[in-house]
C-alpha cells in the first residue's frame, strides 16, 4: 500500500476575515517585503514563530489583528499553520541572516 498523505480540506467559517489575514501574511512574506518584515520583527525583539505577538505588534498591518480575532478557533489554527508554513519558505540565506529571530530558544 502506497498512499500519500493529503491534508483534509476544512471549510472556513468567515472567508472574508480569513482571506484578509491570509493576504496580510502573503504580503509580509512576499519577495519584495520579507526583508523589511524580518527586520521589523528583529527590531521589536520578537521571534518570527511567535505569530500572536507579531500580530499584536501590528507587524502584519493594523487590520490583520482585528480580522484574526473575528475568526473561529479552527480558522485561527489554520491561519497560524499558514503563517508558520510561510516563514519556513523564506530563502535559507535570508533565514541565516536573521538566525536569531528564527532560533527556537
Amino acid at each position: 500500500m502506497n498512499a500519500l498523505h493529503e491534508q483534509a480540506k476544512i471549510p472556513v467559517g468567515d472567508p472574508q476575515a480569513f482571506g484578509a489575514v491570509q493576504s496580510a501574511i502573503e504580503a509580509a512574506f512576499s519577495s519584495g517585503r520579507v526583508t523589511g518584515f524580518l527586520k521589523a520583527i528583529q527590531s521589536a525583539g520578537l521571534r518570527v514563530r511567535d505569530f500572536e505577538q507579531v500580530l499584536r505588534r501590528g507587524l502584519l498591518g493594523a487590520p490583520a489583528e482585528s480580522e484574526y480575532t473575528r475568526l473561529s478557533n479552527g480558522d485561527q489554527g489554520m491561519i497560524r499553520e499558514f503563517y508558520l508554513a510561510s516563514l519556513e519558505k523564506v530563502a535559507p540565506e535570508l533565514r541565516g541572516e536573521y538566525a536569531k529571530i528564527y532560533a527556537y530558544y
